[in-house]
């Protein structure tokens, strides 16, 4: 118990850490809130992977989101932590994100299974900010996704590099956890590439937050 509390504020501390980096970073290089909001999505994602390893029970994940939350909110409407608010488009995804975290540490523990955690949350930290960057900086030959007609705010790089990195993260995944490479491994990580694929490309204001790690685990609760 003792350690898991320790372990819990060591959290605590390193998200105060690396959200005072990220503001230090944007303050004085003068970056743009978008990269240094991709920045912190990326490190903060990251971090949270080895959770099922550390702590035995969600509802320690659930404080920890529920301090994240209150932080992001606080510093939202007192204008502080312009490395993460400072962005033209409305967004929710910031505040999704920690319910991203708890849910999915909540079904990973209820199926007993720490892939159903591990492999969203892998997804989520690399796939979307490096979808989100390349859509942005780069214009040539990248124009926007229609579907009927409609327009969305999704390019074709940038959904095209969450695919690819999708399938690849999925297929190196499913070969550790299974310990095999067979024809199942690789059509069940296609298949988990489309599915966040899909996730991301119909999110809305920051919804692919939670619409990416939740297509990942119903893909896996339904195929694996």
């Amino acid at each position: 118990m003792g350690n898991v509390v320790v372990l819990s504020v060591l959290y605590l501390i390193g998200i105060v850490l690396l959200l005072a980096f990220n503001e230090l970073n944007y303050r004085r290089l003068n970056l743009k809130g978008e990269f240094t909001r991709k920045f912190a999505h990326l490190v903060a994602t990251l971090a949270v992977i080895p959770l099922p390893y550390i702590f035995p029970s969600h509802w320690y994940i659930l404080i920890l989101a529920l301090l994240f939350f209150a932080a992001l909110f606080i510093t939202q409407y007192s204008k502080q932590l312009k490395s993460i608010h400072d962005i033209e488009r409305k967004s929710i995804g910031s505040y999704l994100l920690p319910l991203s975290i708890y849910v999915t540490f909540l079904i990973s523990s209820l199926l007993d299974n720490k892939l159903l955690y591990i492999l969203p949350m892998l997804i989520l930290a690399v796939c979307d900010p490096m979808a989100a960057i390349l859509g942005i900086n780069i214009k040539n030959y990248n124009g926007r996704i229609k579907i009927f007609g409609h327009k969305l705010n999704k390019t074709w790089l940038g959904s095209g590099a969450f695919l690819v990195t999708s399938f690849i993260i999925s297929i190196i995944a499913l070969y550790f956890h299974k310990e095999v490479f067979d024809f199942h491994t690789f059509w069940l990580a296609a298949l988990i590439a489309v599915a966040s694929t899909l996730g991301e490309l119909m999110s809305w204001r920051g919804s692919d937050n939670l619409s990416i790690p939740l297509s990942v685990v119903l893909v896996l609760v339904l195929f694996m």
